[in-house]
């Protein structure tokens, strides 16, 4: 992940900054795609935060394994309030770093943050996300005001994400290990981590 967010800083929940290349060096890193107003990634964040503090935080020696939060909210204060509710003391990628905010969508999925009246009703997914299912609707709705279609993260682009919360586990040169790590960490707990750093190929000196 170094050979992606190398030259790049990352944010704190209390907001102070970091160089990426060092906070994620020799580390197995997972990218979480989650938002604050989607009811799945406040139900997933606690589970992921418990993950976290037991290899990492209270871990007698720290486990190589950091958490990069990729906000998928609606302004920065947004952001920040959901880090500092319901996150662990991991790392964020500023809100408005370009690879959070830029490229054109990959798919036909909206990014939306509000209920959105359109000539047929009022649509909102659980999720944050509304699904346009042929290119003549995504060419009809994809400039609805206050959402421009370039909003969509080069990160969310390069992974495939085309829904939250998603967690992606890569490598230090990016590669993915696994982007199931959502639902690895709510079925196996503890015991995906070593899958994961036995994959990484990374040095190992931990305990759990």
């Amino acid at each position: 992940m170094v050979d992606i967010l190398g030259g790049r800083h990352l944010v704190t929940c209390k907001g102070a900054t970091v160089e990426a290349e060092a906070a994620l060096q020799n580390k197995v890193v997972a990218l979480y795609f989650a938002a604050a107003r989607c009811a799945p990634s406040r139900d997933f964040t606690p589970l992921l935060c418990d993950f976290y503090t037991a290899l990492v935080a209270e871990a007698r020696r720290p486990a190589p394994f950091e958490v990069v939060f990729v906000s998928a909210d609606g302004s920065s204060q947004e952001m920040l309030a959901f880090m500092r509710e319901l996150h662990g003391a991991w790392l964020a990628l500023p809100f408005h770093d370009p690879y959070r905010q830029t490229l054109m969508f990959p798919s036909d999925w909206l990014l939306v943050q509000r209920p959105i009246r359109f000539s047929h009703g009022l649509l909102q997914l659980s999720g944050g996300f509304l699904s346009f299912h042929c290119p003549q609707d995504r060419a009809r709705h994809g400039s609805v005001p206050g959402i421009p279609r370039e909003c969509v993260c080069e990160l969310r682009k390069r992974y495939n994400v085309t829904a939250i919360p998603k967690l992606v586990i890569v490598k230090q040169n990016g590669e993915v290990i696994t982007n199931k790590g959502r639902k690895q960490i709510r079925e196996r707990g503890l015991a995906c981590f070593q899958d994961w750093v036995e994959a990484a190929d990374i040095f190992q000196n931990f305990s759990v």
